[in-house]
């Protein structure tokens, strides 16, 4: 084609360049994406491309193309550069597709492009600087992609800039001063990156701007007070970010008269909440929860006629008196009420009847975890409209009344956690479009009524920890819609009905300590979405149903403490996800199957069974005999062991009962120094003899650990297969015994699958009359995470190197493990000891947290303290050198200075670190541009090999990237900077499945 050009008259070459650039740009980007829906097949050569779907050509300068509009076309593919040679395009609209690759710098020659929008796709890559040469741009819209790398400083020159959208994408680094000098900028929204440091000031120039949306990012520092002075702001978002604590000015609503939406949840603002806020009069949606506001709601609220949603929970708001309940009476003013949310506050007594004159179109009351008290608020009756009503965790008293059945719309109702005494009202099983029926925790007794089946769409129903008797009625697993049942810790018995096997949803099923009796109905088996089954601590008989066998999606079996007989189906090996299966204290007997979860001895409890044998040679139990081919003698041989087992119950129930007498009458002479912390009837008693014999006298040869306050064995318990770990404390070492006390308090509370299982606790004597306190565990067979990231050079280190897939796993453990100390069990429980030699690591790798010695009790572990802990050189949050009070985020700097560990592959007290470096500083410096210079050498060799040969969306090295970033917002010196635990577990999470949601944990053996 170049050969033939020169021989064409000029006339032609003129012809070319104005009526086929446009046409050969065009063809070029239907090249490079692909059209499964042909929406692009009117592009072809038989017809005007101005004529194209899509494509709109100038009247002044025929043939050439000044609109691209391909919205929501289902196109993929990338976008071709070419594009930058349509020199007349005013107009391009690419969103709503699935267009992958980089935003091509050659838009950047279009000057006259007024508007850019590439929303909603997947394009990857850094925003080019090229695209401040785009002078006449009024619209830059790149919203929900992949984007990355920094916003250019350069993008302040887009003077005549309306819009700016960059939000939902992976955008790091700081917020452009020059954003200031964008005087005609309308619209302004950033959420949902990973922006860091401060807010500019410069921002409080834009004073056109009608939404500034800077939520879900890492911002901190100083909230600049020109925001709040935006008079033509209709939209504030800051949620969801780590600004520091401000206290909101006087006269805040004043200057804002036409906002609508105000969001600044999760931060750190304190003090009271102005009253002043009244004045935005056009205000709709008011979120100021999760920060540190105090005082009093103020009931100049009433004035905000158009209010429909308020969230003022997870504060430190209070009410008390009929005074500071006033704010209850003028919310009746706002007629348009949709959400109201105060739990998490500071709340008290008797809620004013006046609730009952809220909007008719309340949809959502959360009043929850507060401390209101006294008789159910009778005035709800009234709100007719509700959808979710919250009143979990606080202190009613009294009976659930009847009246709550007419709430005819409601989708959820949470009321566990409080005093509530009676029957479940008869009333409830009307609410048929309820999903949600929280209820644990409570008093309640009596009977559950077969009304519960009229609820239809019923999802969830938890009424565990009550006092419920007789039999579960068999209309609840005809509910259609059912996924989750929990009834445990209650007294009901009978047999579990046959028509469990009609809930065909079910994916919990949870019955524990009751008093059922009766077989495991067969039918359970055609509950193919089962994940959990926990039917412990009944009176269950009969045999195993080998129906389980069909459970595919079953991950947990727990059947131990009942009469169950028989074998083990062999079917249950078959079962590729369950990874936990307890059938401990039945009298089952024969040949333990060697497939499936069988072959996984962490995983695996069998102990109590004396008839059991075989299996893989890790679960320790006797290999079967010779199997005999008289059938007459074996089925009589497995009666006598069926015999022999009752016989052997019957006589050692008796035999302890007769010891119990004689240490009844002998306890004045013979008492332990200290009575056992109760953990309850499941955890065996030990004694220091048995502990003693299990370690061979405490012999240094099965010594695998020393610690502050004593040391740690390994040690086989008498009669039991299983390995278990023994803590003896040194009570000689000052704080041991506190210590002692402190575990066995916190492990008491805690029940997490990350967390490591204790299995009893000993407080006695030893041979020489001296105090003895020991806590026996569940054995963690690949050691600590400390002696796998840090072997040593002898070899004795556990399993081999870890994989990113396993660093990944581990990381996302700890922080689960963390938020539900924080936020999720009993007691909200500060560890204060977290290091890597305190995380230990099961047969699967699975992390479990461990060491709660220094652990500490908080109602509210985000706003309460104590006594300064004492911790571990290298992992102690800088605010507790200077007398800082204990709080959860010195848990959260620890995990932080964790996860740099782990991905750097150097200790914290490294010798490098000194004359004012940390290992914190070390990443800073290199982070993210040098990456290569942070990472352990192993980690960047693996990363290398990957990055080679796997073809993904995210790369290792940027996964080890935002994995870092997580850890430095941890380590933020400022604690109020760090991240919650919850924060950090979800940022996690998206990280491990943004890698390859898919992909098991592996050795690096």
């Amino acid at each position: 084609m170049l050969l033939l050009l020169p021989l064409l008259p000029h006339a032609t070459c003129t012809s070319l360049h104005g009526n086929q650039t446009d046409r050969i740009a065009l063809l070029d980007l239907k090249l490079s994406c692909s059209d499964p829906y042909g929406s692009l097949a009117s592009w072809n050569a038989s017809s005007n491309f101005c004529f194209w779907k899509g494509v709109s050509c100038s009247r002044k300068h025929p043939q050439r193309v000044t609109q691209l509009d391909l919205t929501d076309q289902r196109l993929s593919g990338y976008i071709s550069p070419s594009l930058g040679n349509l020199t007349h395009l005013r107009t391009l609209r690419l969103s709503n597709n699935s267009f992958t690759g980089e935003v091509p710098d050659s838009l950047g020659q279009l000057r006259r492009l007024e508007v850019i929008s590439l929303s909603n796709n997947s394009l990857q890559g850094w925003i080019p600087d090229e695209i401040s040469n785009c002078s006449n741009l009024q619209i830059l819209s790149l919203r929900s992609n992949l984007l990355k790398g920094r916003i250019p400083y350069t993008i302040g020159s887009l003077s005549k800039l309306d819009i700016l959208n960059l939000s939902e994408n992976n955008l790091t680094g700081s917020i452009p001063r020059s954003i200031g000098n964008m005087t005609s900028l309308n619209v302004l929204s950033l959420s949902e990156n990973y922006l860091q440091g401060s807010i500019p000031e410069e921002l409080g120039l834009l004073l056109d701007v009608s939404y500034l949306g800077l939520g879900a990012n890492f911002l901190s520092g100083r909230t600049p007070p020109t925001l709040f002075n935006l008079s033509c702001a209709i939209y504030l978002g800051l949620e969801l970010n780590h600004l520091d604590k401000a206290v909101l000015p006087s006269d805040f609503g004043s200057h804002l008269p036409k906002l609508q939406h105000l969001g600044l949840d999760s931060n750190n603002f304190e003090g009271p909440i102005p009253a002043s806020i009244a004045n935005a009069s056009s205000l709709i949606d008011i979120g100021l929860s999760s920060n540190y506001f105090s005082g009093t709601v103020p009931s100049s609220l009433g004035r905000l006629h158009d209010l429909t949603f308020l969230n003022l929970q997870s504060n430190s708001l209070e009410a008390s008196d009929r005074e500071s309940w006033e704010f209850m009476d003028s919310l009746a003013n706002c007629s348009k009420l949709q959400i109201v949310a105060l739990a998490l506050n500071n709340l008290r007594g008797d809620v004013p009847s006046s609730i009952g004159n809220l909007s008719s179109q309340l949809q959502i009351l959360y009043l929850g975890t507060n401390q209101l008290s006294g008789v159910f608020p009778s005035g709800i009756a009234n709100l007719q409209n509700l959808i979710a009503l919250s009143l979990e965790n606080n202190q009613y008293v009294g009976a659930i009344p009847e009246w709550v059945g007419k709430l005819g719309n409601l989708q959820v109702l949470y009321m566990e956690g409080n005093r509530f005494t009676g029957q479940i009202p008869l009333s409830i099983g009307n609410l048929s479009q309820l999903l949600h029926l929280y209820l644990q925790d409570n008093k309640i007794e009596g009977f559950l009524s077969p009304s519960l089946g009229n609820m239809t769409n019923l999802q969830r129903l938890n009424i565990t920890n009550n006092s419920l008797q007789g039999s579960v009625p068999a209309e609840i697993f005809s509910l259609p819609s059912l996924i989750s049942c929990q009834l445990s810790f209650n007294k009901l018995d009978g047999m579990l009905p046959p028509e469990v096997g009609k809930a065909k949803q079910l994916m919990e099923l949870e019955l524990s300590s009751n008093q059922l009796s009766g077989v495991i109905p067969n039918a359970l088996g055609n509950c193919r979405g089962l994940e959990t089954i926990e039917l412990a601590q009944n009176s269950l008989i009969g045999e195993i149903p080998v129906s389980l066998g069909n459970l595919g999606s079953l991950k947990r079996l727990n059947l131990s403490h009942n009469n169950l007989s028989g074998s083990i189906p062999k079917s249950l090996g078959g079962l590729k996800l369950l990874n936990q299966i307890d059938i401990s204290y039945n009298h089952l007997v024969c040949e333990i199957p060697t497939k499936g979860v069988f072959l996984n001895a962490s995983g695996t409890v069998l102990k109590g069974n004396s008839g059991l044998c075989g299996g893989v040679a890790e679960l320790h139990i006797p290999p079967c005999s010779v199997p005999s081919s008289d059938s007459f003698r074996r089925r009589r041989s497995l009666r006598v062991k069926v015999i022999a087992a009752v016989m052997i119950t019957v006589i050692s129930v008796l035999a302890i009962l007769i010891i119990l007498s004689f240490l009844y009458r002998e306890k004045k002479v013979k008492q332990a120094s200290l009575v056992l912390p109760s953990f309850g009837a499941k955890f065996p008693r030990v004694t220091y003899k048995d502990l003693a014999e299990a370690t061979d006298q405490f012999s240094s040869s099965n010594l695998i650990g020393r610690g502050r306050y004593g040391s740690v064995y390994k040690a086989k318990l008498h009669g039991q297969t299983d390995y278990v770990a023994v803590k003896v404390f040194d009570m000689e070492t000052r704080g041991a015994n506190r210590s002692f006390i402190a575990e066995c308090e916190a492990l008491r509370s805690v029940r997490h699958r990350n967390l490591v299982p204790i299995l009893t606790a000993c407080s006695s004597i030893d041979s020489g009359g001296n105090d003895f306190k020991a806590l026996v565990y569940e054995f963690m067979t690949n050691g600590s995470l400390d002696s796998v990231l840090h072997p040593k050079e002898d070899g004795t280190h556990g399993p081999c190197y870890l994989t990113l897939t396993q660093r990944l796993s581990i990381a996302l453990d700890v922080a689960n493990a963390l938020e539900y100390l924080h936020h999720s069990s009993q007691r909200h429980i500060v560890h204060s000891d977290l290091k890597p030699s305190n995380i230990l690591l099961s047969n699967d790798m699975t992390a479990h947290i461990s060491d709660f010695g220094l652990a500490r009790f908080f109602d509210d572990v985000s706003a309460a303290g104590t006594s300064v802990v004492k911790g571990t050189i290298g992992y102690i949050a800088p605010e507790y050198a200077g007398g800082g009070k204990v709080m959860a985020s010195g848990d959260v700097y620890a995990f932080g200075i964790i996860l740099l560990e782990m991905f750097a592959g150097r200790r914290p007290t490294d010798d490098m670190f000194k004359d004012g470096m940390s290992i914190v500083s070390f990443v800073e410096a290199s982070f993210p541009d040098h990456m290569t210079d942070i990472v352990n050498a192993q980690l960047l060799e693996e990363i290398d090999d990957f990055e080679a040969q796997k073809e993904s969306t995210v790369t290792a090295m940027e996964c080890v990237q935002s994995v870092l970033r997580v850890g430095l917002s941890c380590t933020c010196h400022p604690p109020s900077e760090r991240m919650s635990t919850r924060e950090v577990a979800m940022k996690l999470r998206a990280i491990r499945e943004s890698y390859d949601a898919d992909e098991a944990r592996q050795m690096g053996c």
